[in-house]
């Protein structure tokens, strides 16, 4: 998923002032069922700070601190405290964050929402989505996964992170109407951190007796190492409607990895001929779901169109 609104420190050319406008969501990022404030207000009002600042040339007006909350509630017009509790790296550069709720309350989430982190790197403020992997009944806690990247702006903010420091939350925002039975098979298609929204709805589906929708995951990642949540995953795909494949682009053999991931693993990249395959092997016409870069998401969206699925057959996150 795209960020709502990034800033970076730069000059006063046209150029730098176009870096700073804020990113129009895209039509997947907005869930239609009448979120109040819906992504797009979010963007609405941060262009028309853009363009108050970008007439006054007064890059200081971007720098505003939003309103903010020590309630400890969720909300998606204010940014709301929420102390670490946990920091866990699963991978050379990917964390899994855990959020200390009050009691024993949960996140007022519906299935595959986001949540924007709020934070300031160098006096400029950035926001980002995120999708909490946690199941959506946990409670006193939630928790998000994370990959951080060397040059990334908002990287550089969380990799500061400590268990008892205090950061800002605001949402829920999107996600997938997710009905039980609705869809005969749901394909979920998951590109290294896309494979968090797809996780509360495999657990929704597993712990729900009577949801009898069958599901085949595939994930996506460089290497068997950078797998996400082997352990979970391995549990779900015990699940007897649960199916779990990877693919992974920069393994050439699969006689390293474990035995029990060599008949559900594939080496190079998630290609169309793949794609026909996967599709082909599903037990009912699936519904699909696809969460990972853009250019992923488009290469996904021609591979699935030759593969016989149609466009609204299909949600992006």
């Amino acid at each position: 998923m795209q960020g709502l609104c990034f800033l970076q420190a730069m000059g006063d050319s046209g150029q730098d002032w176009l870096a700073l406008r804020p990113q129009e969501p895209s039509p997947s990022q907005c869930c239609g069922s009448g979120c109040k404030p819906c992504i797009y207000d979010v963007y609405e009002k941060e262009l028309a700070q853009w363009e108050r600042a970008k007439a006054m040339q007064d890059k200081s007006l971007l720098m505003g601190k939003k309103e903010q909350s020590s309630n400890s509630e969720l909300n998606p017009d204010t940014f709301t405290a929420f102390s670490v509790s946990s920091v866990e790296q699963l991978t050379e550069d990917t964390y899994q964050y855990k959020f200390e709720l009050p009691g024993k309350s949960s996140l007022p989430l519906s299935l595959g929402q986001h949540i924007v982190l709020r934070g300031e790197v160098n006096g400029l403020e950035i926001q980002r989505a995120y999708t909490p992997i946690s199941p959506r009944n946990a409670e006193g806690y939630f928790e998000v996964l994370i990959k951080c990247y060397e040059a990334g702006l908002m990287s550089q903010y969380i990799k500061t992170w400590k268990r008892g420091d205090v950061v800002f939350w605001r949402g829920p925002f999107g996600g997938f109407p997710y009905q039980p039975n609705k869809h005969g098979e749901l394909l979920m298609l998951a590109s290294g951190t896309g494979l968090a929204p797809m996780i509360p709805i495999l657990q929704s589906i597993t712990d729900d007796e009577e949801d009898e929708t069958f599901v085949t995951l595939v994930g996506c990642f460089p290497t068997f190492d950078r797998i996400y949540l082997k352990p979970l995953l391995q549990d779900l795909a015990r699940y007897w409607n649960i199916r779990i494949f990877y693919v992974l682009s920069q393994e050439s053999s699969l006689e390293r990895l474990p035995q029990s991931y060599q008949e559900n693993t594939y080496t190079g990249r998630l290609n169309e001929d793949l794609m026909k395959t996967i599709v082909n092997s599903c037990r009912r016409k699936p519904f699909v779901l696809i969460c990972g870069s853009s250019a992923f998401n488009e290469d996904m969206s021609r591979y699935l169109k030759a593969a016989g699925i149609e466009e609204n057959s299909c949600f992006v996150f």
